[in-house]
């Protein structure tokens, strides 16, 4: 069975009740119904088929979010081609990095943006481009209305590619995960059970992005299997999210939602009466931040681990308990073990299962160094097993930064800092702040004479890169700390700038 035919079959009988609920402060609710989710990816799918896509074929989305880009992702599954998800925020440098190594022949990007994107990708050979707004409006929609509302989903095989998911590697240039139907698949259903998803009853808060994992995936999958109505958000509002607690029953969210949760005066224990289930993932959850949303609530959130390379792999349990700084024991028909363990039991994170992806697209050396000789990924994160098999992580053993959520490879910052005008030098950390988890910061050593300052290299750094990969704070420096072979200190840089954000 494929993606979409398991997640069609999880679709309520009566197709007329509602789906998804936009929900967004500004906006009086928006309802789609499951036959529009049904209607509208096989018009979309039908339009793909049209311009003489084969099964296996990239396309690349980067728009903000909407229901219409569910819908995209849904219309991929059916015609088996390959979605490519980007974060809107990419900028020109970086969207020509994906395009490039992608080689989508269909590019859909956001109205505002066409004469940006149709020059850069029609550049890049993409025979297609198209726009999509997030008020049903753009080229896409208008170009599918022409088509059939029904659609065969094609017959694809469990290796078959379903997406590439570009995730950051070890010389800073992004990687592409490539997932399989089978990997995606075998999550949905693992997570389904493992958190209790009562059927046609749950109704799911996404308030999640669209681009990756947590919220293209686990979300959304998790609301479709389950017939489940999604109270849908297309940007995360604390306050709105609050005002909808009393409405739904499950909350899916990372760090940087739960600490802005806690501001607000609403989020109390009646307000989350009918709430069984907070979970949290894509970044450390602080223990300040689990205690105190107990406190608040009265309930405890459910921390899991996962990666775009192997969807998720680790939960607390439903029934049992939730260890504070623990991200639970390895999930079912998923192996974790702890590779040349340390005397305190801490090494490698090495994975195996149905969910984890066969390989990085077009990078053939990769796959050959990031599995072992068994078959076992090496996720790059260290961590250790306790007695009961809870994974605890303690760190990474690449130099990663996770902000609110995104990954940030610091190679990458500090390359384009470099390139500015006046700066000699860079060194580029992760540290603990409380909405953000981490907080990207850079230490800079200006050039002899040279008149840098903090807020024009942060500005100047926005005109590069997304808006989560630029330093919170530049800090200047005279000189950075080396070891004997010449080597930036980072470990050294961190302890020294630890509280900078307390």
């Amino acid at each position: 069975m494929s993606l979409f035919q398991a997640l069609r079959q999880g679709f309520p009988a009566d197709l007329d009740a509602t789906a998804i609920s936009v929900c967004d402060a500004a906006d009086a609710p928006l309802h789609y119904r499951w036959r529009d989710l049904d209607e509208g990816s096989a018009m979309l799918a039908n339009l793909f088929a049209d311009l003489g896509l084969q099964p296996g074929e990239r396309v690349v989305l980067q728009v903000e979010k909407s229901v219409e880009a569910l819908m995209v992702w849904l219309a991929c599954l059916r015609g088996g081609f390959v979605l490519v998800p980007l974060n809107a925020a990419y900028q020109s440098g970086e969207l020509a990095h994906f395009i490039g190594d992608a080689e989508p022949r269909v590019f859909i990007g956001q109205p505002e943006r066409f004469g940006r994107d149709s020059q850069l990708a029609f550049g890049l050979g993409v025979e297609w481009v198209f726009t999509l707004g997030t008020r049903q409006d753009g080229s896409l929609l208008q170009r599918a209305a022409q088509f059939p509302h029904q659609q065969m989903p094609v017959q694809l095989s469990d290796d078959a590619p379903a997406a590439i998911l570009y995730t950051s590697g070890t010389t800073g240039v992004s990687k592409g995960a490539l997932l399989s139907q089978r990997n995606l698949l075998s999550n949905a259903l693992t997570l389904v059970e493992a958190w209790g998803w009562q059927r046609e009853r749950d109704v799911l808060i996404h308030a999640l992005p669209v681009f990756h994992v947590h919220g293209l995936f686990v979300a959304s999958h998790c609301a479709l299997l389950g017939g489940s109505r999604m109270l849908w958000l297309n940007r995360f509002d604390a306050r709105r999210c609050v005002e909808l607690l009393p409405e739904a029953t499950v909350f899916m969210g990372v760090p940087t939602l739960y600490t802005r949760l806690l501001a607000q005066p609403g989020l109390t224990q009646p307000a989350c009466a009918g709430m069984r289930l907070f979970i949290s993932g894509s970044a450390p959850l602080q223990a300040e931040t689990f205690d105190a949303f107990g406190q608040q609530t009265g309930l405890t959130i459910l921390e899991r681990y996962g990666m775009s390379e192997t969807g998720m792999l680790a939960s607390n349990p439903l029934h049992g308990p939730r260890i504070r700084a623990s991200v639970g024991p390895a999930l079912p028909g998923v192996q974790l073990r702890i590779s040349e363990p340390d005397a305190s039991g801490v090494g490698g994170v090495e994975v195996q299962g149905p969910n984890v992806f066969s390989g990085y697209w077009k990078r053939p050396e990769l796959n050959a160094t990031e599995f072992s000789p068994d078959g076992f990924f090496r996720t790059g994160d260290m961590g250790r097993l306790d007695q009961e098999g809870y994974l605890h992580l303690v760190g990474r053993a690449k130099d990663l930064i996770i902000s609110g959520g995104f990954n940030v490879y610091p190679a990458e910052v500090e390359l384009h800092l470099n390139e500015l005008p006046g700066v000699q030098e860079s060194a580029v950390i992760g540290l603990p702040h409380a909405d953000f988890g981490e907080a990207v910061t850079a230490l800079v050593i200006a050039q002899p004479g040279a008149a840098c300052d903090e807020a024009g290299l942060i500005a100047a750094l926005r005109q590069r890169l997304a808006a989560f990969k630029c330093p919170k704070r530049i800090l200047f420096a005279s000189e950075l700390p080396r070891n004997a072979m010449g080597k930036v200190q980072k470990k050294v840089l961190r302890e020294r700038h630890v509280r900078l954000y307390a």
